[in-house]
């Protein structure tokens, strides 16, 4: 087990060090996805403030979903946060998947949001 947290905190670093160097001042859509739920933040890394957010859990969502950790829930999911994003005034952003493959549920996650309005 401990291997598998290993190399998911080496792709990690990988990835949010790649991440600054690409950024060029767009906040970060980054996810984080738990064995039962799924969350996404849209963070201007710059003042150090989460500009938008959602999650599995919202109360808009919670009760038409089936369980939170699904394709259909990441969907949601991401077609949420890019609306939030959007009121926010963010429609371009850098995508973090926080060393997460992707594959299933971040894949699905990111094309919600992308069909929502968000660039990246």
């Amino acid at each position: 087990m401990s291997n598998k947290l290993e190399a998911l905190r080496r792709r990690k670093i990988r990835v949010r060090r790649a991440l600054r160097t690409a950024a060029n001042g767009r906040p970060r859509l980054s996810v984080f996805r738990s064995s039962k739920q799924i969350y996404v933040q849209v963070i201007d890394d710059a003042q150090g403030k989460t500009l938008a957010a959602a999650s599995s859990l919202d109360k808009s969502l919670k009760s038409d979903l089936k369980t939170g950790a699904d394709v259909a829930a990441a969907s949601a999911v991401g077609k949420l946060v890019a609306e939030r994003a959007k009121a926010a005034g963010v429609t371009k952003v850098i995508f973090d998947r926080s060393g997460y493959i992707y594959h299933g549920r971040v894949k699905a996650l990111a094309d919600a949001a992308r069909e929502g309005g968000l660039e990246f």
